[in-house]
């Protein structure tokens, strides 16, 4: 038998047809360096820090309202309270607690009320003081030290 030559016999590729020829999830694409990178992401957590000096004036302006802490947890830095009215629950940030004890579940609190951006639907705890502390329970000050009440 007489060896043909077929076109079975492998050509080699080009660079650019190498390329085309390995599937898209396989290749590796440059990517563009992010300004971001590196940094933490900023929290979404509305905080008196990042709040605008107009919405703290409309806050520092209305009505006191009052309320019973239903959580607060000092490691996260938010908790909520629950309205003696009645109305649906209200956030609250470490930043807004105003005084020298971490609040603590069954304290009766005192506070003003500013709206959450970016739709300003919802609505977060400002200037919270505690009234009352409930009863049987140890509070804890900012500073570490735990007190009985």
């Amino acid at each position: 038998m007489a060896s043909h030559s077929t076109s079975s016999q492998s050509v080699p590729l080009s660079p650019t047809s190498a390329a085309l020829s390995i599937p898209e999830s396989m290749q590796k694409r440059a990517r563009s360096p992010s300004p971001m990178r590196g940094f933490l992401i900023p929290s979404p957590l509305p905080t008196r820090r990042t709040r605008t000096v107009s919405a703290t004036a409309r806050a520092a302006e209305g009505p006191i309202y009052k309320g019973i802490c239903k959580c607060f947890s000092r490691s996260k830095g938010h908790g909520f309270i629950t309205p003696i009215d009645g109305a649906p629950d209200i956030f609250v940030h470490i930043s807004d607690i105003e005084g020298e004890y971490v609040p603590m579940e069954g304290d009766e609190v005192s506070y003003k009320v500013c709206s959450i951006p970016p739709k300003n639907e919802k609505k977060q705890a400002v200037e919270v003081i505690i009234t009352y502390q409930a009863p049987g329970t140890k509070h804890e000050t900012w500073s570490g030290h735990v007190v009985s009440s």
